[in-house]
């Protein structure tokens, strides 16, 4: 008679044969990559970078699937409700992956529980901007002035809770300025009114911002991360111009409903380490101000943890909800 621990141990050998297996012949038919956002948004231009190249290397095509609405919610709920087998997987960032579970009440998704880390994408800074008729150049001088007229000098964004509000929120707060949020229902509004000086700063992803600052329409002061952009070499760090430690950088990466096979997460992170070295992510992303970054799930979970923690303390301070 078959003792019950030699029956487990042979449903366990047959239960990873059959991953092994299912892994070997991944992918035997189109992906669909559920993008939280809309077609021509910073996330949809970064996932459909990868989604061209991963089609590449893996033999099937990963298919974009734009589900906008409620900052990334209506996408994230799509994805943590389908099947976890490897079919379906997704592009998110710092919005729907860390920041929305702090402003956000009753998320119809549970970052925690609903979904596996596969790799980060990428990492790019945001640009300080200005409106050319504020009488300001540098950072310190943004500073003095706004300490000058406490409260008078506004920043738009795209909305509340959004990536660019939360950095001019982080940037008063590291700075000692009280400087005044005005949402908008896009970034590509809050830039004209900052274009036109109706608000007098921004914080923006580098590809929204950059033709502006290019052709002089905006004046870009600073960008976010803790090094230069390489679109922007001249246009040093807020941290080199007098807020130390000052860091906020908008990233992206690949994941997947939990439950998806471990071979799966293996066999999609090894792809994207690929990717993330092509000749065309890199020259695409260099284009757009951002960098193409490859991790381990372990990294990408950790970066989400971090940050996570980082936006909540800056939500709970800034008294957002």
């Amino acid at each position: 008679m078959t003792s019950p621990v030699t029956c487990s141990a042979c449903c366990a050998a047959v239960l990873l044969s059959t991953f092994a297996v299912a892994a070997a012949e991944y992918p035997d038919r189109p992906i669909r990559l559920i993008i939280p956002f809309a077609s021509g948004s910073a996330t949809d231009t970064s996932a459909r970078l990868y989604a061209v190249e991963l089609s590449k290397q893996m033999g099937q095509q990963v298919i974009p699937d734009n589900r906008p609405g409620a900052g990334g919610a209506i996408g994230m709920q799509q994805l943590a409700k389908s099947a976890a087998d490897g079919y379906t997987i997704g592009y998110a960032g710092a919005g729907p992956l860390a920041i929305n579970r702090s402003v956000t009440p009753n998320l119809p998704y549970d970052v925690d529980k609903d979904f596996v880390f596969i790799s980060q994408a990428v990492d790019a800074p945001l640009m300080m901007a200005v409106s050319p008729t504020l009488p300001v150049k540098t950072v310190k001088e943004l500073i003095a002035l706004a300490r000058a007229k406490p409260g008078q000098l506004t920043y738009g964004s795209a909305g509340t809770g959004t990536i660019g509000h939360l950095a001019g929120e982080y940037f008063g707060m590291k700075s000692g300025i009280n400087i005044l949020h005005v949402p908008y229902k896009g970034g590509a509004q809050a830039a004209i009114d900052v274009m036109s000086g109706n608000v007098q700063l921004i914080f923006d992803p580098i590809n929204g911002v950059s033709p502006n600052v290019k052709s002089g329409r905006l004046r870009g002061l600073a960008v976010t991360g803790l090094k230069r952009a390489k679109a922007f070499p001249e246009i040093p760090t807020v941290a080199e111009s007098g807020v130390p430690g000052f860091e906020v950088t908008t990233w992206g990466g690949i994941i997947a409903p939990t439950g998806t096979p471990q071979a799966i997460v293996l066999r999609l992170n090894a792809e994207m380490q690929t990717a993330a070295k092509s000749s065309f992510v890199n020259e695409r992303y260099a284009a757009l101000g951002a960098e193409p970054v490859a991790s381990t799930p372990e990294q990408f979970a950790a970066l989400v943890r971090k940050e996570t923690a980082k936006w909540a303390d800056v939500v709970k301070r800034a008294k957002i909800n």
